[in-house]
């Protein structure tokens, strides 16, 4: 359902709150609200599709977004999850060409649409405000060619190493050594995200868990000790 608004939500003050728009005064934020859609959607949705032109960058309010692509043989690959807060297609939407991404909601989502127009009316007025998107753009970029170095220089035995220990950030026991790293996404969306098969990456699991690194709980996996498992050399 799409919506310029929802019970209770103040947009205005939402988008003040993200890094982007954080400097932008309370008129500039009427302003990109008004231009913005709230939308409610539900697993599988679809926010983008490949081919489309890109009118408008979005923000995952509530939920996760799936950005993937689809091979010829109709293989999927997943290229990041964005979460609250997380934007994504801001480049696309300069473009004006089609998405060569898909992005599809992971579950009951909010998701906001600031239009292409709203945005390029702001840097005219603004041209901090174009500054601030590039290095938003910047960021992701970055983030990229870091995940492009790791599966090109790392095991995919690392790379579940490196996923577990990244995600201890949103761990509630991030201070200490034994954490515990909730999958918010199944598993095989987890494995292509890090360009593995799902089974490989099941497999990796129970290695470690054997190796008494870690416990599978269905989706919680309890690290008992972060620093051993960053060292682990299989024997």
């Amino acid at each position: 359902m799409d919506m310029r608004s929802a019970p209770g939500f103040d947009l205005p003050r939402y988008l003040a709150v993200l890094p982007l728009f954080s400097d932008v005064d309370a008129a500039g934020l009427q302003r990109l609200a008004a231009s913005s859609t709230l939308r409610r959607m539900t697993r599988g949705d679809m926010v983008l599709r490949a081919g489309e032109v890109c009118e408008a960058f979005h923000v995952t309010v509530v939920g996760q977004v799936k950005l993937f692509a689809v091979s010829p043989a109709g293989q999927e690959k997943v290229v990041e999850i964005i979460g609250p807060g997380g934007s994504f297609a801001e480049a696309l939407m300069f473009l004006g060409r089609p998405c060569i991404v898909n992005a599809q909601v992971l579950g009951d989502a909010l998701v906001l649409s600031v239009s292409r127009a709203g945005v390029i009316a702001e840097i005219e007025r603004d041209p901090r405000f174009a500054l601030r998107m590039l290095a938003g753009m910047s960021r992701r970029l970055h983030g990229m060619v870091r995940d492009v170095q790791s599966y090109a220089l790392q095991s995919g035995l690392q790379r579940v190493i490196g996923y577990l220990l990244r995600e201890r950030l949103d761990s509630d026991t991030a201070g200490g050594t034994e954490i515990t790293v909730s999958l918010q996404v199944s598993k095989a969306t987890i494995a292509s995200r890090l360009s593995l098969t799902p089974e490989y990456f099941s497999r990796v699991l129970h290695e470690l868990e054997g190796a008494g690194l870690i416990r599978i709980d269905k989706r919680d996996i309890h690290v008992f000790d972060a620093q051993r498992l960053a060292g682990y050399q299989p024997g």
